[in-house]
């Protein structure tokens, strides 16, 4: 057998087993469910615990140092499988949508800056309140979501995903790190039609997340989830080269929004967020304005009493944030975020203007040249937790620093090639074009450098 008749079995098999796959999204529901909620209502760990004896610490350990990082792995290598196959939110949503009020999409949820705003706010909190090391900020960030995504599915449309579509807070993530897939469901216009031509009626296709599927050539939007496999003998899932997407379609659909989420989102509001604990600059600032504020007799902002859900509060094991310190986190990570993002956006803008005339919409284009590099960013600051959960687990660590400079090695090399890609495109000076690229990726790489070897 061929690897395409593989691909095509394969979506075909996910079209077929539809019923069997709906059961494994409620055992994942039920999982994830009792993960989420078991571990709230118990104590804190102590210093004793570990990951197979205690429930809190086996949670978090699944959760921030299994399930996110390789969720994102899985977008990389399999596209958005994950949100037609597994998610539990998508299924709670889609499962809400058909017992609902039908309602149609209102237009401001069809904003395109949702994918950013969400994934920028919901970051913010998540710092705020220590959503990687407590469970009841898991439960309410997670369970969050989760109740909000049951909400707009029992309020709109009927029986499809408008929160998966719209609202997800990693919705954009998600897309863009899917763009960078081998797989994808190609879509054979000219078969479509032949079969529209003939007399033999069509079965529809329930399409969760709403795809024009006549007209769809990328992996963004789609699940994955095989329910088009098939469909007019037009539609197969299909094998295409790493990054194709981003070099070959991106040139029209992307955009702003896009651009801002990879340069202010990802490579700058998620690394501020993995940076501030570790920081000097947060910690200098921080205490230079609590002297100037003690020393004017202002104190309440040096008091840790802010309640749990607005800023981490566990005296217990004296961990509390203060209000000052909760100001100082969103203030350095916004601007981290600023700085990072603009410089980015410079060298990128530089890059454009070198390989040929300027347009905003090459600049777009070769912005999605970072994809790698922030996917591989994000998955590094969630595996951090992995590692110190290992650390405290005994196992031999040996292997993390070479593992971490092969993997952002390995991101700036395709981000290279992408940009190579990207520029031969427009037929474009390349040489020129990749020298401010290679220094936006030098930048990126720095920061890390300054995190994990300093």
């Amino acid at each position: 057998m061929t690897m395409q008749a593989f691909l095509i079995q394969s979506g075909d098999w996910l079209r077929d087993h539809a019923r069997l796959i709906r059961r494994l999204q409620w055992l994942v529901v039920l999982v994830y469910g009792f993960l989420l909620i078991a571990p709230a209502c118990l104590a804190l760990p102590d210093d004793s615990a570990r990951i197979l004896n205690n429930l809190t610490l086996f949670a978090q350990f699944v959760f921030w140092g299994i399930w996110w990082p390789f969720v994102l792995v899985s977008m990389v290598l399999f596209g958005r499988l994950w949100c037609g196959v597994l998610c539990p939110e998508g299924a709670l949503s889609e499962w809400a949508a058909k017992r609902g009020l039908g309602r149609a999409i209102p237009r401001w949820m069809r904003w395109g800056g949702w994918p950013f705003v969400a994934f920028a706010m919901t970051t913010l909190y998540g710092q705020m309140v220590s959503v990687y090391q407590y469970p009841r900020p898991a439960l309410l960030v997670l369970g969050g979501s989760t109740v909000a995504a049951i909400a707009v599915g029992l309020v709109y449309t009927r029986g499809k995903r408008a929160w998966c579509r719209h609202l997800c807070p990693v919705n954009g993530v998600f897309a863009l790190l899917s763009k960078l897939s081998p797989l994808h469901y190609r879509v054979d216009e000219s078969a479509w039609k032949a079969a529209g031509a003939g007399i033999i009626p069509i079965r529809s296709v329930d399409c969760a997340p709403l795809m024009p599927l006549r007209h769809m050539q990328g992996n963004s939007g789609c699940h994955m989830c095989g329910r088009c496999s098939g469909h007019r003998g037009a539609i197969a899932l299909t094998a295409r080269p790493w990054g194709h997407e981003v070099i070959e379609l991106a040139e029209k659909d992307s955009n702003g929004w896009q651009s801002a989420l990879i340069l202010y989102g990802l490579l700058g509001i998620a690394l501020g967020a993995f940076h501030w604990t570790n920081s000097d600059v947060f910690v200098a600032v921080k205490l230079w304005l609590a002297d100037w504020l003690a020393n004017r007799g202002v104190l309440w902002p040096l008091a840790d009493d802010a309640p749990w859900w607005l800023l981490t509060h566990y005296p217990q094991v004296n961990d509390s944030l203060t209000w000052l310190d909760g100001a100082v986190l969103i203030a350095y990570i916004l601007t981290a975020a600023l700085l990072m993002g603009t410089v980015l956006a410079l060298l990128l803008a530089v890059s454009v203007r070198l390989a040929g005339p300027w347009r905003r919409q090459r600049f777009h284009h070769l912005t999605q040249s970072l994809i790698p590099l922030a996917a591989c960013g994000v998955f590094l600051g969630l595996s951090a937790l992995t590692v110190s959960l290992l650390k405290a687990e005994g196992v031999p660590l040996w292997w993390v620093l070479p593992l971490r400079v092969g993997l952002l090695a390995g991101a700036n090399l395709w981000c290279l090639r992408l940009g190579w890609g990207i520029v031969g495109r427009w037929r474009g000076r390349r040489i020129p074009a990749l020298v401010p690229l290679a220094l936006a990726l030098a930048l990126v790489d720095a920061s890390w450098w300054l995190l994990w070897w300093t």
